[in-house]
């Protein structure tokens, strides 16, 4: 059954936006599931079944391609697969139900999975350096201007002071600024990701706080490898 438009009113028709493409990025989902638990398997398999539909692109990533992480679930919602070199038979068995990743070169070789295909595909993927990705962000930031939702990646503000003693000169703003250069200076290591999962707070508070921490003197700079080294000894 059709019915026609009224011509008179064909100006109230609602015009359709086009949506941005949306990409989700596990970078290392097996450190999703070491923190948020078996929960995060669920969520994923949930979204990927939705994703489908949705036009929704999910890339799930780690370096521990073990039993536990790439479980039978994500491997039916997620039937693409990439693989780079491996340590041994059992993590390409795991990662493409086939062994092969095992004899990689390294540098970008790698092994292409997707559905349909009886057997993967070789194929290479080109090294992109740090200050390639530098120059590419500073120019989409020429087309306009991020606007980021803290509020998703940062809890509330709102919190006690740990009170622990520390090399702090004491002027953070944010009260949980002793708390974490105390996991710092016991750990001595210089993570954000440690300090994240240890306060249980956003990524983007717990960056602010290691910046802090270098203003302060007790972190140094991020290298080149992206690594940070702790300066100080931890008062005994």
């Amino acid at each position: 059954m059709f019915i026609k438009m009224n011509p008179e009113r064909a100006h109230e028709a609602p015009t359709l936006t086009k949506m941005p493409y949306i990409v989700v990025v596990a970078d290392e989902f097996a450190d999703m599931i070491m923190v948020v638990g078996k929960k995060v398997e669920e969520l994923i398999a949930r979204l990927a079944q939705k994703a489908r539909a949705a036009g929704i692109h999910i890339i799930l990533a780690t370096q521990r391609p073990s039993a536990d992480v790439v479980t039978g679930l994500i491997k039916a919602n997620i039937p693409t697969r990439m693989a780079f070199q491996v340590s041994a038979k059992i993590d390409s068995r795991i990662m493409l139900d086939q062994q092969g990743a095992e004899q990689l070169l390294g540098n970008g070789d790698m092994l292409y999975l997707k559905p349909g295909l009886g057997a993967p595909m070789r194929i290479h993927g080109a090294f992109v350096e740090d200050d390639e990705v530098h120059r590419i962000v500073e120019k989409w930031k020429e087309y306009g201007v991020p606007e980021y939702i803290d509020s998703i990646l940062d809890e509330s503000e709102d919190g006690s002071d740990g009170g622990s003693n520390t090399a702090s000169d004491g002027n953070s703003e944010d009260p949980l600024y002793n708390e974490a250069v105390e996991i710092v200076l016991k750990s001595q290591k210089a993570s954000i990701s440690a300090v994240q999962r240890r306060l249980k707070i956003g990524y983007n508070r717990s960056a602010r706080l290691m910046e802090e921490m270098e203003e302060n003197g007790i972190v140094s700079e991020m290298g080149q490898n992206g690594m940070r080294e702790v300066l100080i000894k931890r008062e005994s």
